[in-house]
């Protein structure tokens, strides 16, 4: 072969050798952007970037919910955490079920009495206690920010009682403040009031006794919790010996995880039920 011969044959292999990384290199470019295009399945704003947002907003997702969830003592056998992880998955299912619909990140600073001298809950260790008017503002600025990013409707929705009467009176206050600008601000009481109502009434007809149910950190709780984070609750689990004993009102020895997925059926149900009355659902 000639040296004329050997650069004609170099150079046929070198461009045909750059045509292929070319092409390798726009399949992997296109590759990559497939990748950084795909939306995760999350219906959790925490769990998405502002341009994830920004983009379902603009796909017609105008509802958003702000959880709330106290922190607090839950007897020996279960987190302190409870109440956080329980609203967590309804919240989930709820905007799912709605299909336009985001979830904030869960409030876990509620009103739990007291703090100095203690009273409620604040008497067992672990248990947070903010005022009523703290809660009120915090919550307050969490809708106003969800509106100004363009949420139309606003859900806020508790798994714990002290905070239920802050939610009612933010949301009213700011759905009358809001009325001309057609931003509502929905307070779903169902959720804590009827659903569980539904629960213990059914735990009833199925043979236990309103002792064994309890009220706090006994039957219904434990199976809620057993149904949505059976990792936090421990495996060895006592007969309750009273409120202000061991924290425990109730019988928790009794709960299943099939109780408490019955239990969130329940609550899952009245949230939706109530909502479909207050808001357009796609």
């Amino acid at each position: 072969m000639t040296f004329l011969d050997c650069s004609l044959f170099c150079s046929n292999v070198s461009s045909s050798f750059l045509r292929k990384m070319v092409f390798i290199f726009m399949l992997m470019s296109l590759s990559s952007l497939t990748v950084f295009s795909q939306r995760p399945d999350t219906v959790f704003i925490e769990e998405l970037t502002w341009t994830e947002i920004r983009d379902l907003l603009d796909d017609g997702y105008s509802t958003v919910i702000i959880p709330t969830a106290g922190t607090e003592q839950n007897g020996p056998h279960m987190v302190t955490g409870k109440h956080k992880y329980r609203i967590n998955y309804g919240s989930e299912q709820i905007a799912r079920a709605l299909g336009n619909a985001l979830v904030a990140p869960v409030m876990t600073y509620v009103p739990e009495g007291r703090v100095d001298p203690p009273s409620g809950h604040m008497r067992f260790p672990g248990t947070i206690s903010i005022p009523s008017d703290t809660f009120e503002t915090v919550l307050e600025y969490t809708a106003r920010s969800l509106k100004q990013h363009g949420f139309k409707d606003i859900l806020m929705i508790g798994d714990s009682g002290p905070n239920q009467a802050g939610m009612r009176k933010v949301s009213e206050g700011l759905s009358k403040k809001w009325a001309a600008s057609g931003v509502k601000v929905h307070y779903i009481s169902d959720w804590y009031g009827v659903g569980v109502s539904r629960f213990v009434s059914w735990l009833k007809e199925m043979g236990y006794t309103e002792e064994q149910i309890g009220t706090h950190a006994g039957l219904t709780d434990t199976a809620l919790l057993l149904a949505v984070a059976p990792e936090h609750v421990r495996s060895v689990i006592q007969p309750g010996k009273g409120i202000d004993v061991d924290g425990v009102y109730g019988d928790p020895t009794l709960a299943t995880r099939k109780l408490g997925e019955k239990g969130m059926e329940f609550l899952v149900e009245a949230a939706l039920e109530q909502i479909s009355t207050l808001i357009e659902t796609p």
